[in-house]
């Protein structure tokens, strides 16, 4: 699927994940420059990216060049975040743009690419969640069509920190 910015989109492989650490301690060094409470450098290393990618899918965007631009993940639950719930959404995770690569509108470009997935994988809902203390993410999800269905105020991180986290959805166009 190609874009009007020239993106090109496909499905990461196991060589690929070097480049997925890289695209996520990017956005999580940029992040912190910002004092933006959301990833931290070295939080997600390589086993978290081949545990996806054979347990969901990983998708990444790359320009004419072939060089990659953005990723994310695409999970078909979330129980974590959101409970048991019945096959109707796809999870949107670690929605990420290298920033010195990545034309404007990249990451709005990611997450219709993963909306058509879900939609094609016969859902109706496209879900994600941020951290609640990322007010300037939230916004951005809002602006991209997401409505905030909830809140989850004891996520708890996999170094034991508890946060908030903000649940938003969008409802999908039916074929």
């Amino acid at each position: 699927m190609i874009f009007d910015e020239g993106l090109v989109f496909r499905a990461a492989l196991e060589g690929d994940v070097p480049e997925l650490v890289r695209l996520y301690d990017g956005a999580a060094g940029w992040m912190r420059g910002r004092d933006i409470a959301q990833w931290q450098p070295g939080e997600k290393d390589a086993g978290h990216f081949l545990r996806i990618l054979r347990e969901g899918e990983v998708w990444l965007a790359c320009d004419a060049a072939g060089a990659v631009c953005g990723a994310y993940e695409l999970w078909w639950s979330d129980e974590e975040a959101w409970g048991v719930q019945p096959p109707v959404a796809g999870y949107v995770h670690r929605l990420m743009t290298d920033r010195g690569r990545a034309p404007a509108g990249t990451g709005r470009h990611l997450l219709a690419h993963a909306e058509q997935r879900i939609a094609a994988g016969g859902r109706e809902l496209a879900r994600l969640d941020c951290q609640s203390a990322n007010p300037r993410l939230v916004e951005y999800y809002q602006g991209a069509g997401y409505t905030v269905v909830g809140e989850f105020p004891s996520k708890v991180g996999k170094d034991g920190r508890v946060y908030g986290v903000t649940l938003l959805e969008k409802r999908l166009p039916t074929t």
